[in-house]
Formats: C-alpha cells, sequence, structure tokens
C-alpha cells in the first residue's frame, strides 16, 4: 500500500513544529519523526533534530529506522493473534494451559488468551531473564532458540501475584509467552509468522525483528545511517545500534512478544491505516467484528484502559493529551515511541524517538507526548 499524501487544503502544524523543535532543544529527546494520517492520507511527516548524538552527531530523516520497543505488542504480537483468531486457530477466552503444556501449574490454569492481552493475568510485570542468561552458570552458550525455549520453560514455572481478572498489571512476561503461542499454533518462528500476515501482505519494507542469530539479518545492522541508536550500555562498551534496546528481548536473540521489532514512521502508518480500514468495515485484512473486540475496554477490571494488546486514554492523564476522543487506542515505547488511534476523528498519529540516547535517564518524553498529540488534534479540528 503507496502512501497517499493530501490533496485537501493544507493544514497547519505549525504548533507540532514548535513543541517538537523546542523538544529537541531542551534535550527532551536528540530527534524525532512524527506522522499524522487522517482517512486515507497522510496530511503531516516531519523529521527533527539528530538520531544520533554519540560517538558522533548524525541528523534524522523521515525515514530513519526505529526500535519501535513496546509497540512490537500492539503492532507485531496483537496482530498475529487477532489473524489467528481469524483463521480459527484460538479464541479469546481459550485457557492457556490448553496448548502449553504444565503451564497450568501454581494456579495458572484459569489463565486465558484474554487476559494476556488486556493485562490482568497475575503474572508479574517482568522478570530479569537477561542476568540469568548472562551468569556463569547461565543459558550464554545455546543459541537463540534455546535462550527462547529456556525462558518460555521459566515463564510456566511463574507463580501467579494475583487472581486473574482482578487487577491490572502491565506485564512483559504475558506477551513473551503469547509469542510462544504464536510459535507454537503458526508452526514457524514469530518472524516467519509475522512476516507472512503482516508484512507481505501490507507491503511493508523496512519492518522486521533483528534477529541476531541470523547471519542474512547482521547486514541491517551494519546500515547505521539508517537506524536510530538507543542506549550506550557500559556493560557492552557501545551504543546500542540495529540491536533491540529491551535486556531480556536482546537475551532470547532479538525476537519476542513484548519488544523487537524495528521500523520507520512510514511502516507503522500503513499497518495503522490497514487495521483502521479493518474497523471501518472496509478492508478485509481483518473481519469488522475481531478488530472491532480488541478495540473496546476490556471491562474484566473496573477502571481498567486496557483494551486486548492496546491502551486507551486515561482521562485526564493521557500520552493522548486532553484532546483525544475517549474511544481512541494507543500503545507506547520505552525507547521513546507511540502510536495514537483517535477513533472518532478517523486520525491516528505515530511519533518515533529514541529518547534512551544515550541514557534511559532522561523521562522528558512523559511531558513531551501529551503535548505534541494535544497540538496534532487542534490542528486537525481547526
Amino acid at each position: 500500500m503507496a502512501i497517499r499524501l493530501a490533496s485537501a487544503p493544507r493544514i497547519n502544524f505549525d504548533g507540532v513544529a514548535h513543541v517538537l523543535e523546542e523538544a529537541v532543544g531542551a534535550g527532551a529527546v536528540p530527534g524525532a519523526v512524527i506522522l499524522v494520517a487522517r482517512g486515507d492520507e497522510v496530511v503531516y511527516h516531519a523529521a527533527f533534530g539528530d538520531r544520533s548524538l554519540e560517538p558522533q552527531r548524525a541528523p534524522v530523516d523521515v525515514d530513519t529506522v526505529y526500535d519501535l520497543s513496546s509497540l512490537t505488542k500492539a503492532l507485531a504480537t496483537t496482530t498475529v493473534l487477532l489473524h489467528l483468531v481469524r483463521e480459527r486457530k484460538l479464541r479469546f477466552d481459550d485457557r492457556l494451559s490448553r496448548f502449553l503444556q504444565n503451564f497450568g501449574v501454581y494456579g495458572k490454569s484459569p489463565i486465558t488468551v484474554r487476559h494476556l492481552l488486556a493485562h490482568c493475568s497475575g503474572l508479574a510485570a517482568w522478570r530479569p531473564f537477561a542476568a540469568a542468561i548472562a551468569s556463569p552458570t547461565g543459558l550464554a552458550a545455546l543459541a537463540s532458540g534455546g535462550r527462547r525455549a529456556a525462558v518460555y520453560e521459566r515463564i510456566h514455572r511463574e507463580r501467579l501475584e494475583y487472581e486473574p481478572g482482578t487487577k491490572t498489571v502491565y506485564s512483559d512476561l504475558g506477551f513473551i509467552l503469547l509469542g510462544e503461542l504464536i510459535e507454537l499454533l503458526t508452526h514457524s518462528p514469530l518472524t516467519r509468522a509475522f512476516h507472512d500476515r503482516v508484512v507481505r501482505p501490507l507491503g511493508l519494507h523496512e519492518t522486521a525483528f533483528v534477529d541476531v542469530s541470523a547471519l542474512r539479518v547482521r547486514r541491517l545492522v551494519t546500515v547505521n545511517d539508517r537506524i536510530a541508536p538507543t542506549e550506550y550500555l557500559p556493560t557492552l562498551g557501545r551504543v546500542l545500534c540495529g540491536e533491540v534496546h529491551d535486556d531480556n528481548a536482546r537475551a532470547m536473540g532479538g525476537v519476542a512478544g513484548h519488544a523487537g521489532l524495528f521500523s520507520t514512521a512510514a511502516d507503522v502508518h500503513r499497518i495503522a491505516a490497514r487495521l483502521r480500514a479493518a474497523w471501518r468495515g472496509e478492508d478485509d485484512w481483518l473481519p469488522q467484528d475481531v478488530i472491532r473486540e480488541a478495540w473496546r475496554r476490556d471491562g474484566q477490571v473496573p477502571g481498567s484502559t486496557w483494551a486486548l494488546g492496546w491502551d486507551m486514554p486515561t482521562p485526564g492523564a493521557s500520552s493522548a493529551g486532553h484532546r483525544a476522543s475517549s474511544t481512541s487506542v494507543g500503545h507506547l515505547g520505552f525507547t521513546g515511541t507511540s502510536i495514537w488511534i483517535d477513533l472518532e476523528r478517523d486520525a491516528h498519529v505515530v511519533l518515533l524517538t529514541n529518547r534512551v540516547h544515550p541514557s534511559r535517564e532522561n523521562e522528558l518524553i512523559r511531558e513531551l507526548r501529551p503535548r505534541v498529540h494535544d497540538a496534532v488534534w487542534e490542528a486537525l479540528d481547526a
């Protein structure tokens, strides 16, 4: 699907540009790429600042490739799962123990796919799998597939931290498990399942997991003039560039259900545009009833903002800003990425930054995101 540029009268995005230029100047982010689409048209696509500050400064452009971090959960893992629902290989309310042998131990048998997608499964938010793998008695010598299998097994042996469906805890563990489930049901690696159902049908050119064990993909890592670097890691003695920033995903070989996807704003737009078209019932890439179920508040936990694999605005305190409609859906990435889709406006905003470069200690992105989105919604409404 080619990007369709706006033919309608020009919308004034000077306010958005001002916010981003100010943020770059203040050091909130090294640089940023933003893309705004309304209906079927891209109405704004711009780059600001630098993609790299260390080891040398280099400017960002609109085609810069970013580590999407947790946008992987929504754009890759959830989207593939929606296709598996379409293919009748699973249902949202299927128990994990139906597919994963021995998973139901320690009271985990009630956990369903819906629980994992809505972050109310009872599993912990995070575990230091990378440290366990790197330890002298760990699994560092194993190939990536062996390390992934070992992480899956560790999650299978996890004990619940709360009763499933009783509260919301944003959990990487749940999405790592969903990645395993995809591999089991498709009889293929997560990378292949994603390529077959998303990358190839949508004609994406810049979107992929960077599997450190695949030599043909390693060549991508050398193209540093296209990829925005993330953090300087003293343990490695270098700035990460073309390697996933998330420690656990990197330890698993760069491919996991919770993180690992790299892409450009244009390709993220293509995914969002097709999802929106399916939601409107205008694209049979996904059934309308499936995407509509995914894009509404789940309701299992009172007060939760989570839909299925996607978040929705927290009233008065959302990264989508104060002007976003209550039916908006979106997701954030730790590296400084985000996507918000306003269903009432029939519009979406892709904001890609590498705010963790050169250090994750920079948290000014918290203030920047709502300001950017408020400026976008104001421009569209005007």
